[in-house]
């Protein structure tokens, strides 16, 4: 099996005088949920629509399952399930006649999955109500459904909560963790909302006017977010021994400018602020600090809102 779902060199896409893409390289791999972040109109859209062929680049080179060839990328992407921008639905039918016309559109044998799919998004009570009265929950859940039919081994979800309430959101961060879990699919999935991409993540991409400007598991982000007691004291290396001998802790930083950043006993602040007073050394700053993912995406684009 190839490491790789999805690999991208040098991908590059302009309209005119716009470069909606600048020479991207992304790489996904098997297994992962792929958080993409970027703000509207860096680019997310774009770079899917290119990778299910939706729209052509205008240089560059993708790699879907280890094959880069025209003929080849055909044949892998039907292994992947697509839910982008507006879901592409029927709205005089049901939930269940759209799995079907979409089922026959695609040469999916069996009507099996119809039922399976409707129970898995949570649809299978819709009855005779047609996809025009649905809620835009409802239409992501069904959009979803779509995607899912034949079994996908890569799914490519943009802003799939989108529409959802709390308990949606909460009902389809679940679900796309379970077939992550359990059926081993690797997922792309774009999202505005931070906080929930935070929680389903296990991979990053920053996207920002078109260019990537990182990429990271999510175990490196919790790195770079780690949150710490910012400390500066009139003697840092005093405080450095005073942290070993009174607190039995080696889990601290001296910057260059002399702050400390202090990353054990964030439950008793009160404590490290005591030992450093009782060792004579004077506190001139001393606060907990950290990061979040939206903080830190915020700080990595250079500011500004992200929706």
């Amino acid at each position: 099996m190839n490491e790789y779902v999805l690999r991208t060199r040098g991908l590059t896409k302009r309209y005119k005088n716009q470069l909606a893409l600048d020479s991207v390289d992304l790489a996904i791999r098997q297994g992962a949920i792929y958080g993409f972040i970027g703000q509207n109109g860096a680019g997310k859209s774009t770079l899917m629509k290119l990778v299910t062929g939706l729209a052509f680049q205008t240089s560059g080179t993708i790699e879907l399952f280890g094959e880069t060839g025209e003929k080849e990328l055909i044949r892998s992407r039907k292994r992947m399930g697509v839910a982008i921008e507006t879901p592409a639905l029927y709205p005089s039918m049901t939930a269940r006649e759209n799995l079907e016309a979409h089922r026959l559109q695609r040469g999916i044998p069996g009507k099996d999955c119809i039922a399976r799919t409707l129970e898995l998004v949570g649809l299978e009570g819709t009855g005779r109500k047609t996809a025009r009265n649905f809620s835009l929950g409802m239409k992501q859940r069904l959009a979803l459904g779509v995607a899912l039919l034949g079994d996908p081994e890569f799914l490519i979800l943009d802003e799939p909560t989108n529409g959802l309430d709390p308990m949606g959101v909460v009902e389809m961060r679940e679900l796309l963790q379970k077939l992550n879990r359990e059926r081993g699919i690797t997922i792309l999935i774009s999202s505005h909302i931070l906080s929930e991409l935070d929680l389903v993540a296990t991979y990053y991409g920053i996207i920002h006017r078109g260019k990537l400007l990182e990429q990271m598991t999510a175990k490196e982000l919790r790195e770079k977010c780690r949150h710490y007691l910012h400390i500066k004291v009139d003697e840092p290396q005093r405080a450095a021994a005073v942290f070993e001998r009174e607190l039995a802790t080696s889990e601290y930083e001296v910057m260059a400018d002399g702050v400390i950043r202090l990353y054990a006993h964030l439950e008793n602040p009160a404590r490290v602020s005591r030992a450093l007073v009782e060792s004579g050394l004077e506190v001139e700053q001393f606060m907990p600090t950290g990061e979040d993912l939206e903080s830190y995406f915020t700080a990595r684009i250079g500011g500004g809102k992200h929706v």
